[in-house]
This record gives structure tokens, C-alpha cells and sequence, in this order.
């Protein structure tokens, strides 16, 4: 979902389905157990804000999850990982059957995250900004025993203005880079980037997490930029001042929530590698996908223990995952 500008700059096209699902139902779709499936790509760092939010507030036995294949084609994503290319609960092949299913002729992109309303087949959201959010305060009645607060009411202002910055230097900031059209265009969008990031070290030289002294969305939002980054954004995206590794504040926060139960444990390396060197054959025409880098870093110690907070403020690590 993107497009250019006439200056070559990289523009992303946020023309989302905006139903939410809400605990009043006031868009026609209240949250109810069991009626909802998620449909994720590992690869996507937008779906994995999903995946690692769903995970750390247990909603794994409400909200089903259905994960495409690394790769798509020009039509969507698709279930190839599950037996006969099928997904087990849809019963479809593409996330774009549900898409269909409730827009026919729907020309938007078919995005992931998305969420599908199973009993009808019909996508309900794929605006996957309030999805997260949705999830945390929405679905508060299915939380498990000891969830995080991902968005406390008292920090939200914050929150919001950090995860604003993120997003459009860094989470879309790498795209920007990736995709321009032009020496300008990519020169600029570098620019901020690494701007961000050397405010955001400056930022976590001194506290453990973004925001308060726990985990919230803000963090989970840029943890899934961070462990992208040398995979794919260094070179892959031309984002090549310094590789995260070569970031020490950084490095070490992103370690930090990697070996926190829900961050790591829901990363798969070689889906995020394959997506972005196979499809982007735009940027990178043999769809060769590298062999590294060499990944062992990230159970390294950190340290980042030594600034206090708790990952889960009063609440308790998720269980082990079943649906990795």
C-alpha cells in the first residue's frame, strides 16, 4: 500500500477498513470469544505488533490466529504454510477471499493484519494503528490473570506523542528510505531516521522502556522495527550508517525485549528475510536472500536490568506460546 509523490518521496497509502471491534459494539462488531480470527504474516512488522500484544494479554483462547506464508504475490497473502494451502478455520487460500467477501470488487491493498469475522468469512478491520490499542483496552474482559498495562490511561498522552515519532521517522521511516524515488527523497528520509534513532538512544540511555517503567505499546512498536533492522533495513533499505549492533543503547533495549516472554519467542528470522528479499524484486531482482547476519547476538546479556522497572509492572509474564 504505497505511492510517490512527484519529488520521489515515498508516500504510504493508509486507506484501512476502520471498523473496530469494540466491548459496545458500536460499529456492528462487539467483542465476543471465539467469533474473531486474526490473520498475521510473521514477516510484517505491522502484523507482529498483533502477534506480540495478542500474546502478552492471553488472548490466545478469544482471538484465534491465522498466519500467512513470508511471501504474497500481486493478489494477497496466502495460507501456504497450513496443510493444502487452506486456512484451517476459513477455510480459504487467501486473505483476499475475505476481503471479497464482504467488498466484492474491493481495490484497496489486502493488507495483514487483519481481522476476520468467522462466521460470516468477511473481513472486519485490517487498520491495524487502533488494532493494537483495540486489543488492550476493548478486550480488557478476556485479559489473562497478571496482563500488562500496554496502554495505561495515566500515560497515554505520552505514549501517543512517542509512538507518533516512531512511526513516521522510524516504523515508516525505513520505507521511506527503501522505496523513494529519488536521491532527495531517500537522502531526507535516511536523514530523519537516524535522527530518531539518536534521539531515542539518547532517550533509553537512562530508562529501561519508552515510557514509564514498564512495557507499553510504544515499546512493542518499535521492537518491531528494531529486530528488522539488520536482516533487512540496513541493506536491504539502504538504511546503512550503522547497523543496530552498532548501536549500543539500542542494541541493548532491543535484547532487552527480544529475551522478554511475547517479544522474541514470536520471531521468525528467516520469514522476515525471505519476505522482503523475494518480494521486493523491485529493489532486489534476483529474490537471492542473504545468509546473514549472524543472529546469535541477541541472547547475549544486556544489562538494561540495571536501570530497574518490571516488564509487566504488577502483572506476570505470558505462558509459553501454542501457536508460534
Amino acid at each position: 500500500m504505497s505511492t510517490y509523490r512527484a519529488d520521489g518521496e515515498f508516500k504510504r497509502d493508509a486507506r484501512y477498513i476502520s471498523d473496530r471491534i469494540t466491548a459496545d459494539g458500536r460499529d456492528g462488531w462487539p467483542v465476543e470469544p471465539g467469533r474473531y480470527r486474526l490473520i498475521v504474516s510473521r514477516a510484517c512488522p505491522w502484523a507482529s505488533r498483533a502477534i506480540i500484544v495478542r500474546r502478552l494479554l492471553g488472548l490466545e483462547d478469544v482471538l484465534s490466529m491465522g498466519v500467512c506464508g513470508p511471501t504474497h504475490d500481486a493478489r494477497s497473502w496466502t495460507f501456504d504454510l497450513d496443510p493444502g494451502g487452506r486456512d484451517p478455520v476459513l477455510g480459504i487460500e487467501r486473505i483476499q477471499d475475505a476481503y471479497l467477501k464482504r467488498f466484492p470488487g474491493y481495490e484497496r491493498g489486502i493488507t495483514v493484519p487483519a481481522i476476520v469475522d468467522v462466521p460470516s468469512g468477511e473481513v472486519v478491520t485490517n487498520d491495524y494503528a487502533p488494532l493494537t490499542l483495540d486489543l488492550s483496552t476493548q478486550w480488557r474482559a478476556h485479559h489473562r490473570e497478571g496482563a500488562p498495562e500496554l496502554y495505561p490511561e495515566a500515560l497515554r498522552g505520552e505514549i501517543d506523542e512517542v509512538m507518533q515519532l516512531v512511526f513516521k521517522d522510524v516504523n515508516n521511516g525505513v520505507y521511506r528510505a527503501g522505496f523513494a524515488g529519488s536521491q532527495e527523497a531517500y537522502e531526507a528520509a535516511y536523514a530523519r531516521l537516524f535522527a530518531r534513532l539518536d534521539w531515542l538512544s539518547a532517550r533509553l540511555e537512562r530508562q529501561r522502556y519508552l515510557v514509564g517503567d514498564t512495557i507499553t505499546e510504544a515499546d512493542v512498536r518499535l521492537f518491531t522495527t528494531l529486530v528488522r533492522f539488520d536482516p533487512v533495513y540496513h541493506g536491504h533499505f539502504k538504511c546503512n550508517r550503522q547497523k543496530l549492533t552498532e548501536l549500543p543503547v539500542l542494541w541493548a533495549y532491543a535484547r532487552d525485549l527480544f529475551q522478554t516472554p511475547g517479544f522474541g519467542d514470536t520471531v521468525n528470522f528467516e520469514h522476515i528475510k525471505r519476505h522482503y528479499y523475494v518480494v521486493h524484486r523491485d529493489i532486489n531482482p534476483s529474490g537471492v536472500v542473504p545468509l546473514g547476519p549472524d543472529l546469535s547476538g541477541w541472547s547475549q546479556p544486556h544489562g538494561r536490568e540495571a536501570l530497574g522497572g518490571r516488564p509487566f509492572g504488577a502483572g506476570t509474564p505470558p505462558t509459553a506460546p501454542a501457536d508460534r
